[in-house]
């Protein structure tokens, strides 16, 4: 499938989410199943001694682009299921193996990240993992452990690193399915992509944190006014749910932006599966 990479004027970062949120509305109990069960696999995953947490890295891309492959097919009112997380991986041997190693590339260097920031930390991040997964934690042990010197820095060094990953995979999964790029070009297209549009990725950042803030304070002011502030972390898990759930839901409006995809007319043909360029 021809591709045409496409510049997106900022305001399109704002429409981005609210079309996530409208899509997700349609097709809520599916899409929820879908993250569900990835959720389920990584917690699986993480069972599996020392290669665990590499998988459950490697996973990410396809992640995103199961979900893009179920937004598309809602969007042409065909099924949202699980199995479309398997759907790339069938068919096209060439594309099965550049997805397989894009995995692999995007699971080496998220762990690189994650055992960089372990280090810069001395361990902190590690131990919060421990702490928080223990029933009973006092919020006083938390805070002293958030509290010690390298944290902070390891936590910007995260999101930073975190972040500059995320620019070449964003679309990459998705021109190796729908473009059948290889590994190269889809990073490189994928960087191009996100740097030509990068107004209207800010917004978009700009708004998922603006959403999840004023939901955080909305939460914490209704519960605290009625007296129930154990309420609001009871509430936090499922919200948190929905809004990642609706997050990769609004991936393929950032793809269909890009690349000249675009929602086929109702009368073209339903078996169609991929972003029209």
């Amino acid at each position: 499938m021809s591709l045409s990479l496409k510049p997106v004027e900022a305001t399109r970062g704002a429409r981005w989410v609210r079309d996530g949120f409208s899509l997700f509305g349609k097709r809520s109990l599916a899409f929820s199943a879908m993250f569900v069960m990835f959720l389920f696999s990584a917690i699986v995953l993480s069972l599996v001694p020392l290669l665990g947490g590499l998988a459950q890295m490697m996973l990410l891309p396809l992640l995103s682009l199961g979900f893009m492959v179920a937004s598309q097919s809602a969007l042409l009112g065909g099924p949202v299921k699980p199995a479309q997380f398997f759907e790339p991986l069938r068919g096209d041997a060439q594309k099965r193996r550049t997805l397989v190693i894009l995995c692999v590339i995007y699971g080496i260097c998220a762990m690189a990240i994650l055992l960089l920031c372990d280090v810069l930390s001395d361990s902190a991040m590690r131990r919060l993992q421990q702490l928080m997964s223990k029933s009973g934690t006092a919020q006083a042990e938390i805070d002293k452990l958030l509290a010690e010197p390298g944290v902070a820095w390891a936590a910007i060094t995260g999101l930073t690193l975190g972040t500059a990953l995320s620019v070449p995979f964003w679309h990459a999964p998705a021109l190796v399915h729908w473009g059948g790029q290889g590994v190269a070009q889809s990073l490189f297209s994928s960087t191009v992509a996100v740097w030509r549009s990068k107004g209207a990725f800010l917004v978009y950042s700009l708004c998922w944190t603006a959403l999840v803030m004023l939901f955080g304070v909305l939460t914490s002011v209704v519960f605290g006014l009625l007296g129930m502030m154990q309420m609001a972390s009871v509430v936090a898990m499922p919200a948190g749910l929905i809004f990642s759930t609706v997050f990769y839901v609004s991936l393929l409006f950032t793809f269909n932006d890009s690349f000249g995809g675009g929602v086929p007319v109702a009368a073209a043909d339903p078996a169609a599966s991929g972003p029209q360029a």
